[in-house]
């Protein structure tokens, strides 16, 4: 009989190379792959990751509209750095520039000007972080020298809370600045204008306040501080710029809490930074840094580039980056505008202190931050309890939730907390499962009578 092949659509899919020849995890394969085969083999080993969505440990956008992902599909491939090349892209991440500046009530914004907002897009605010940073620290540099003084042989310092996100640390290693913590105490979780006042000098290149904490979402007091630090400018003539880290808030404050005084209406905050990808709704990794005037972002600290056609302007810490995070940020902007923004964040804040009221409830636990301030839950057991936030972690896992435990910052490491970030797409169906899960799981745990099924935090960004 004839040798006839077997058609390729009656091979079964799992039976090739794929199923029966290991691949290679950390050397290029000698062979190549068909691009369905590819695709499969990685698929699948991703099914292995957590659910995103039941990930309540990240405050990192994980739903959009299927129309913001169709537009973001079609601008991978445009290089955000070549503005002459892509002049639209370009044109959009300065109408974001502005739209953020005007939100926080940035100074001197013109209709018929975009130009007129100083400001970047960035990979996210630890870049936007960075770039702040080094505005403050060449600023205090050019006061010492304007007043003719040397700063070669100082070392300039940041005062901020020891309840910072890791980005600080980086940026005072990386760049040569002292980090002055300010430590936390059991039940106080922010830091203190008075704590300000004693940790400043004319070192001081600036204070950060954070408005919406990683450890439990709460908003630091950015007005008594600036209060604070107007009242010795005026007494002792040391003026300290104050950058406002609203990575976790700025999208939110401004429409849940309109009243609240915290950005540029506060003259002695200089800059601002926030993450798109956070309360933005947008997918990773976009944010954005914005100062108050052109007079606060040195002009030493911008670059200026042809070779790419036009001169073109740049302040970044990286290069080449996709433009499709700017294209989807520019989408929400318009198609949710303020009022959609305040819909979503009214919503998502319900849904939180909905949650913590739940919480509250079980005798087991005490609640840390409620979601009024952004909407974020931050709980720890209550004294006495058998078993430890840990184990609690550990076993919703096995549920499919993503709930992380950590320890607060100095001086406040005995305090053992969770925390649970309420996005767009956490619906109140799923908090209801997720606090019925959760008394499942206190079930198991006071039956069981000992704890000990985890001792390490899962801390998330």
């Amino acid at each position: 009989m004839p040798n006839v092949s077997r058609h390729s659509s009656l091979t079964p899919a799992y039976c090739g190379r794929l199923s029966t020849s290991p691949i290679p995890a950390l050397r290029l394969p000698d062979e190549s792959m068909e691009p369905e085969q590819t695709y499969r083999f990685i698929h699948d080993e991703l099914m292995l990751d957590g659910s995103s969505r039941l990930n309540l440990a990240t405050f990192v956008t994980t739903w959009m509209d299927p129309e913001a992902g169709q537009l973001m599909s079609e601008t991978f491939d445009k290089n955000m750095i070549d503005k002459d090349e892509y002049p639209v892209t370009a044109a959009i991440e300065q109408r974001c520039v502005c739209m953020v500046a005007d939100l926080f009530h940035a100074e001197d914004l013109r209709d018929d000007d975009p130009s007129s907002a100083i400001g970047v897009s960035t990979v996210g605010s630890s870049e936007a972080v960075m770039l702040a940073g080094l505005a403050l620290k060449w600023r205090w540099r050019q006061k010492l020298e304007a007043a003719g003084q040397d700063w070669k042989g100082r070392t300039p310092n940041l005062v901020m809370g020891s309840n910072v996100q890791v980005v600080w640390e980086k940026f005072s290693r990386y760049f040569d600045v002292e980090a002055r913590y300010l430590p936390m105490e059991h039940g106080r979780y922010v830091i203190t204008p008075e704590q300000v006042l004693d940790a400043v000098d004319e070192n001081t290149i600036g204070v950060v306040a954070i408005l919406g904490t990683t450890f439990t979402g709460e908003l630091e007091p950015v007005g008594d501080i600036c209060a604070a630090l107007d009242s010795l400018a005026s007494e002792k003539g040391l003026d300290i710029p104050v950058h406002v880290d609203a990575a976790s808030g700025g999208f939110v404050v401004p429409f849940v809490h309109p009243d609240l005084v915290w950005d540029f209406r506060l003259p002695r905050v200089v800059s601002i930074n926030v993450s798109g990808h956070k309360y933005g709704l947008t997918y990773p990794g976009i944010g954005f840094v914005v100062w108050r005037n052109a007079e606060h972002l040195p002009e030493e600290l911008v670059f200026r580039v042809n070779y790419l056609g036009g001169d073109m302007p740049t302040f970044t810490l990286n290069f080449s980056r996709p433009g499709n995070q700017v294209v989807g940020q520019y989408y929400n902007f318009l198609r949710l505008g303020r009022d959609g923004y305040a819909t979503v964040m009214h919503c998502l804040s319900d849904t939180a202190k909905w949650l913590a009221r739940e919480l509250a409830g079980m005798s087991v636990f005490e609640v840390i931050s409620d979601g009024s301030a952004i909407p974020v839950v931050a709980f720890t057991l209550v004294k006495g309890t058998k078993y430890t936030v840990f184990d609690v972690s550990a076993l919703l896992r096995s549920y499919g939730w993503q709930v992380p435990a950590y320890t607060m910052p100095d001086d406040a490491t005995d305090v053992a907390v969770l925390r649970i970030v309420v996005r767009e797409g956490f619906s109140a169906n799923l908090a209801r499962a997720l606090r019925d899960d959760i008394v499942e799981v206190l079930g198991k745990l006071d039956t069981t009578g000992v704890g000990g099924f985890s001792d390490e935090a899962h801390f998330a960004h």
